[in-house]
């Protein structure tokens, strides 16, 4: 069992009581993937205020920043919850599969933006650069699972898929949040962007070896 399948486990006993409660409740997968991205959203709106905030003195940009981080961790639950809903209810659909893929890239790049514009608003502009580059990289990671699999490939391989990037873009926002020091938030775009590039090029050359 690697790490991610352990840590899978030990969340999906802690969420199980409240997914057994949504599912008295008549609560569906596709309503809780909508929160999630909801959640997101108010991330987002956290994230450009901080960068409208930023040197006009009106509120500190940097609990703006926090708060922002917080809140991806926590919409970062219902992304959990709404495949074991889905999975315990027996309420799995191929909509609800195409619902959840949607919705996650939106999810993502929507903060990812934000994060962008902070960077834009804070004068570094390399470091909006590298944000643009992490944000390529989280969608070819996932598009080219999804591309392969369409092609009868299972393609799982790699270390910095979405629960990674969400776990990296959240903590390192709440950090800096709570330090006032931008540069934890910029280590894990650089992170993401190296990271997750090589992932999409390591999934490429995965399905190489196995369509010959």
């Amino acid at each position: 069992m690697n790490y991610r399948d352990y840590l899978q486990k030990i969340i999906y006993h802690l969420i199980d009581p409240i997914i057994n409660l949504m599912l008295k409740m008549g609560i569906t997968p596709n309503g809780i993937t909508a929160a999630g991205f909801v959640g997101n959203l108010i991330a987002l709106w956290f994230f450009l205020d901080a960068a409208q905030c930023w040197n006009n003195g009106a509120r500190n940009p940097y609990t703006l920043i926090g708060w922002g981080g917080f809140i991806i961790l926590a919409a970062g639950l219902f992304d959990m919850m709404d495949g074991r809903l889905a999975r315990t209810g027996n309420l799995s659909s191929k909509f609800g599969a195409l619902w959840d893929s949607t919705l996650d890239r939106y999810s993502e790049l929507v903060t990812l933006f934000g994060i962008c514009l902070i960077f834009v608003k804070a004068d570094w502009f390399w470091m909006s650069v590298t944000t643009f580059a992490a944000m390529v990289g989280s969608v070819m990671v996932s598009y080219v699972r999804a591309r392969a699999e369409g092609l009868g490939i299972e393609c799982k391989v790699g270390f910095m898929q979405r629960p990674e990037r969400v776990v990296v873009t959240a903590v390192t926002a709440i950090v800096s949040g709570i330090t006032a020091e931008l540069w934890w938030m910029a280590g894990g775009m650089i992170l993401i962007a190296i990271l997750a590039n090589i992932t999409a090029c390591w999934r490429i050359l995965h399905c190489y070896k196995e369509l010959r």
